[in-house]
């Protein structure tokens, strides 16, 4: 889609958005993005009528975000997955996965009402591969951060209306980044621990309380790019 021969606003939300990382490809592209994360905006203060939706602003005595559902193009969700990773099997904390699908039918009834008052041409929510499925069932894709080249070993779940991205890589990489070699000659298949931060986001990054986290939660860039050029 050419945006900038639009009359009308190509609006892309991004729910949890974080850094915007997942939409930044389509901000780079003319789209009107509006990422829609705490501390300023929590889906969970969201309301909606058969025209528009608005996000009340937390963090200042801003004016509420008002979106008219009728310029909604695409909306990109990524959920926190806390609740439903699979790394927390033997953890002292217990799991609270009734918290962690209040998040995710947050986002599900907010796409819900766009599609049946707007012209929204697709939507995803994600989340590594985890106890969700329990939830939602079957993912529509699922993939590994390096099949688009980048440094990352995660698998993630994609549900949703949307066009699968097509992967550039077949073959994972043996570098130094993706293997450990031991001096017994064994290898680790998993040493990866946290990408490398982008210029773009190191300010986001470092203002996280918990940066290797905050790292490791970024949408791989390739990935994203890849998805945009599937959904555009």
């Amino acid at each position: 889609m050419d945006v900038m021969s639009q009359d009308k606003p190509i609006i892309i939300l991004d729910f949890y958005g974080g850094s915007g990382a997942w939409s930044r490809p389509y901000r780079d592209a003319g789209y009107d993005v509006r990422v829609i994360t705490l501390p300023d905006y929590n889906i969970f203060t969201a309301s909606c009528d058969n025209e528009s939706l608005c996000f009340p602003k937390l963090s200042t005595d801003d004016e509420s975000m008002r979106i008219d559902i009728s310029d909604i193009y695409g909306i990109l969700a990524a959920p926190p997955c806390t609740e439903f990773s699979i790394a927390k099997n033997g953890s002292h904390r217990k799991r609270d996965l009734a918290l962690g699908m209040e998040t995710v039918k947050s986002c599900l009834s907010l796409i819900w009402h766009c599609q049946e008052n707007g012209r929204l041409k697709f939507w995803a929510l994600e989340n590594p591969v985890g106890l969700l499925r329990r939830f939602l069932g079957k993912p529509a894709f699922t993939f590994y951060q390096w099949q688009f080249g980048d440094e990352g070993i995660k698998r993630t779940d994609l549900w949703g209306i949307f066009q699968a991205p097509k992967p550039t890589h077949s073959v994972r990489p043996e570098t130094p980044y993706f293997v450990k070699q031991y001096r017994s000659g064994k290898k680790n298949q998993f040493a990866w621990s946290a990408p490398n931060c982008p210029e773009w986001a190191k300010a986001y990054i470092d203002s996280q309380p918990d940066r290797r986290a905050a790292l490791r939660a970024l949408t791989p860039p390739g990935f994203a790019q890849a998805f945009y050029r599937a959904n555009r």
